[in-house]
């Protein structure tokens, strides 16, 4: 069975993004995006937000013809382009979207179940909103954070302030990368 992996990158703090939705602290180098590129390739699609999808549609389709683009984000252009990506909105038209997307308007836990079911590689959801949704519904069996050595002090957190209960996980694997980047693997633990 597919797995859902939470894969973001957070402020020592626990933010994902600044105010104004800021990224500019996260401290992406060749080698994090090599890594990033990897990841992203494996999976069997992205699960994301309207928000992150839009800023995400942005940038990328434009990168890979880009010729200030580095190798390495013309190639991640072309993975996030040919990747199936589920993008959650109750403000955009549902079904078939450019950059082979797809819009639902709803999280619906059943649905994700049975979109587990399916054959392929794990998914990845992405966007502090979404996850939070995921999380409610306890739909997330990984946790990938690429923590940052950086404050920020305010922003969006990565995990809101909600009415859930605990949850055990395990540590399933660390990665320090050279730029100070510090990933960490958490696993649930099986009930």
């Amino acid at each position: 069975m597919r797995k859902i992996i939470l894969m973001m990158g957070v402020s020592l703090d626990g933010y994902t993004e600044g105010p104004g939705r800021d990224i500019g602290w996260h401290q992406v180098d060749d080698a994090l995006h090599r890594h990033m590129n990897e990841k992203v390739r494996s999976f069997g699609g992205l699960l994301t937000g309207r928000v992150t999808h839009e800023l995400m549609a942005s940038y990328w389709p434009a990168a890979g013809a880009d010729p200030d683009s580095t190798p390495t984000e013309v190639e991640f252009a072309a993975i996030w382009r040919d990747i199936p990506k589920i993008v959650f909105s109750r403000t955009l038209p549902p079904g078939p979207a450019p950059y082979h997307s797809t819009v639902v308007s709803e999280v619906l836990p059943e649905a994700i179940r049975a979109l587990k079911e399916q054959p392929g590689g794990d998914l990845n959801v992405g966007g502090a909103d979404l996850a939070a949704t995921f999380l409610a519904h306890d739909l997330i069996d990984e946790f990938h954070t690429y923590v940052h050595p950086v404050l920020i002090g305010t922003g969006t957190p990565l995990f809101p302030v909600t009415d859930f209960h605990p949850r055990v996980l395990r540590l399933a694997g660390t990665q320090t990368f050279d730029n100070g980047v510090v990933l960490l693997r958490h696993a649930r633990v099986p009930e």
